[in-house]
């Protein structure tokens, strides 16, 4: 609170440079020295625009036995380019006190309130806090849609944070002879990409596209082999970025074969599907396979056909879990930022006996098979766990693979979904035919958020 209570009272203004226009406007309540104080006079001062480097009074109290509380003091530099300094004081004929001083850039104002509490504002009106975050607007997408550039304030820029959608798991075999029989590959994990880009760059709207996840791979008929699973769906914000999905997993096979993991999307590229080789990690990167031994920057990982714990990526999706023809399982593989891998689904060898699938992997972290657990095996099997939906911090997990069972006439379980995010689906395990083999798990969307600040 600011009071004026003597004739000699003063607020007064010191502008340091001469500009186009500094402007003050004062709000006050006048009030006798009565018992109570009964209010005389509601006052409001536009004071002249001052111009030169001067001292200025922009509220006084003249009238004899009353006094004056301060409701709002606005001062304003209304120059186009120049700054100035500022010093407001509480003067009483003998001793003066400031009670603001600062620099005031063009445009930018000072706001005293009833309380004498003084904030200053940004040309734009934004208040000058050392602890103001400031207007943020954040919209995020799980689905096609349009971002809006923000009108309620003037944006400076925008942070894009944007995965591409996994592949689906590959359907397990459905094979009732002593017989190898493949349980389906992980798919791979969709990548990661992020920039900032100055608002004043962008349209005032961008289409935005969500990535579909790969489609589960679809059990065959009793006796046959399972269907790979689909490639994950770009995610985009306009033709400024672009994730690219991880590659779907290997069917199971009814044979001795070995079934490649989806690749992981790159930043360049797409995955491809597994086959009896591994499944490509997309670009950028050599053609052909990148490595199942880690990749780093914005390339995705293979998708192994060995039992490996490395086909982990940074930036780009992980690769889904393969296996080998004997069989043996590799789990789905971690990233950094992309999605996770899904894990392989459970086989039966050449006795039959059992040979159990493995768990999905996760995003933020470069460890494989740390995600979904796989499903149980054995005369009932079950589904794969579905693999964690990502958020704004961390890409979607991998889902687990399917049970696997040599019960006469068992359906095979299916493979856990990928989370949210590229998380790759889970490939399903053996049936024993007539029971067919399980599905794979479908590859978890894209996901886009854009923050603006």
């Amino acid at each position: 609170m600011i009071i004026l209570r003597a004739t000699s009272d003063v607020i007064r203004v010191t502008n340091g440079t001469a500009i186009t226009s500094l402007t003050c406007h004062v709000s006050a309540m006048e009030a006798d020295n009565g018992t109570p104080p009964v209010v005389q006079d509601i006052v409001r001062v536009n004071t002249a625009n001052i111009t030169t480097a001067t001292t200025t009074t922009i509220l006084d109290c003249t009238t004899a036995n009353r006094r004056r509380n301060v409701k709002n003091i606005t001062i304003a530099n209304t120059d186009s380019s120049l700054s100035t300094t500022v010093t407001v004081q509480h003067y009483d004929g003998t001793t003066a006190r400031n009670l603001w001083t600062g620099t005031l850039l063009a445009g930018e104002f000072i706001l005293c309130d009833e309380a004498g509490d003084w904030t200053a504002f940004t040309s734009g009106g934004i208040p000058k806090l050392s602890n103001f975050v400031g207007p943020v607007d954040v919209q995020t997408f799980t689905a096609n849609g349009t971002w809006t550039k923000p009108t309620a304030f003037t944006p400076k820029a925008s942070f894009v944070r944007a995965w591409a959608a996994g592949g689906g798991g590959g359907a397990g075999a459905s094979l009732a002879t002593a017989t190898i029989a493949k349980g389906g590959a992980g798919g791979g994990g969709g990548a990661f990409v992020r920039e900032t880009f100055l608002c004043s760059d962008l349209t005032s709207t961008v289409s935005v596209t969500v990535g579909t996840g790969g489609t589960a791979g679809a059990p065959g008929a009793g006796g046959a082999a399972g269907g790979d699973g689909g490639i994950g769906g770009n995610s985009s914000f306009g033709t400024y970025l672009v994730a690219y999905g991880g590659g779907g997993g290997r069917g199971g096979a009814i044979s001795g074969a070995a079934s490649g993991g989806g690749g992981g999307g790159g930043t360049g590229g797409a995955g491809t599907t597994g086959s009896a080789a591994v499944g490509q990690g997309g670009f950028p990167g050599p053609s052909g396979a990148k490595g199942v031994t880690g990749v780093w920057g914005g390339t995705g990982s293979d998708g192994p056909i060995t039992v490996v714990t490395t086909h982990n990526a940074e930036f780009g999706g992980a690769g889904g879990g393969g296996s080998t023809a004997t069989p043996t399982s590799a789990v789905g593989g971690g990233s950094i930022f992309g999605g996770g891998g899904g894990g392989t689904g459970g086989h039966h060898n050449a006795t039959p006996a059992i040979v159990a699938g493995t768990a999905g992997g996760l995003s933020g972290t470069y460890t494989a098979g740390t995600g979904a657990a796989k499903g149980t095996d054995g005369a009932s099997p079950t589904a794969g766990s579905n693999g964690a939906d990502g958020n704004s911090t961390v890409g979607g997990g991998g889902g687990g693979g399917g049970g696997t069972t040599v019960t006469a006439s068992t359906a095979g379980g299916a493979g856990g979904n990928g989370g949210r995010g590229g998380g790759g689906g889970g490939g399903g395990g053996v049936g024993m035919n007539p029971g067919l083999g399980g599905a794979g798990g479908a590859g978890g969307g894209g996901y886009v958020v854009v923050i603006t600040y």
